[in-house]
């Protein structure tokens, strides 16, 4: 009997026997799914020039924003209270894996329809005309300028933020900061390198379908780079707050993963459609 009671005790005291982390009922995930609503919806409206085109983006923004500053900040709080169990981390990674898996198949269709336009140029398309590159682009990118440098850049990130997971790892933080520093600089260099280049293009956006599966897939790619620089400014910012440790540090894993992934796709554009999509071509 007393056994009994001391267990029905630790049960309602919170006491839990398992490895898993149950979340609390929370109103956040509502309010992002809201805001993502809010601003895809607001985004239509934009496009098509109709009322409150011009606010509903970006009301939908702020909220999907704060949304997300509230959920990872409760995610990190939890970590800290030691919520985060080797289970729970092992889910946190499948998670994190199939996000990318998401984002592989994201580009897969951008190749697949540059390829498409490139190996079988309609001769019946006015915008094609049996020609790849269409006839209306004078001149393509140079490769091996801008696009070469670039690629230098995302190899030389990819390097220095497995500098700094090699140092977390074996508890050298100075490494780690620097490590983050020095990604976090070169993402910014490469964006700022390829807003240059679309400054600069010798051909507009839209008007045929090389300029549009260029455009879509260069520039989804940099909005990655973005996102994924934001992600390790974030990571940089806790480990400076003396976060993440050798034993416990998916938030920085989860980033450098990303990292890598953004690398990678990249390599498989700068061979696919500025060089091959190119190859003979006029350069600008």
């Amino acid at each position: 009997m007393t056994n009994s009671i001391n267990g029905d005790e630790g049960t309602m005291a919170g006491t839990k026997h398992h490895d898993y982390h149950i979340l609390p009922p929370d109103i956040v995930p509502l309010a992002t799914t809201i805001g993502a609503f809010t601003f895809t919806s607001g985004m239509v409206l934009f496009m098509h020039d109709m009322p409150g085109g011009h606010f509903v983006p970006w009301l939908g923004m702020a909220l999907l924003l704060a949304s997300m500053f509230a959920w990872f900040s409760k995610i990190v709080k939890e970590a800290h209270a030691g919520d985060h169990t080797p289970v729970v981390q092992l889910h946190q990674r499948y998670g994190m894996i199939l996000f990318i898996a998401s984002e592989v198949m994201f580009f897969v269709g951008w190749f697949w329809a540059f390829f498409d336009f490139s190996l079988f140029p309609s001769t019946i398309s006015e915008v094609v005309a049996g020609q790849w590159p269409p006839k209306a682009i004078e001149a393509v990118m140079d490769p091996f300028d801008l696009p070469l440098l670039n690629t230098l850049i995302l190899l030389c990130s990819g390097t220095t933020v497995t500098w700094a997971h090699h140092a977390l790892i074996h508890g050298d933080r100075d490494g780690l900061k620097k490590g983050l520093w020095a990604t976090v600089l070169l993402g910014l260099l490469f964006t700022s390198i390829q807003a240059y280049e679309y400054v600069h293009a010798p051909f507009p956006f839209g008007q045929n379908t090389y300029g549009s599966a260029f455009y879509m897939a260069t520039g989804f790619h940099g909005f990655h780079v973005i996102i994924g620089t934001i992600m390790l400014i974030v990571c940089l910012v806790r480990a400076h707050k003396g976060d993440f440790t050798p034993r416990q540090h998916f938030g920085f894993e989860a980033a450098a993963w990303y990292w890598h992934f953004v690398d990678v796709v990249w390599l498989f554009l700068f061979v696919a459609v500025y060089i091959w999509g190119g190859w003979g071509y006029p350069t600008h």
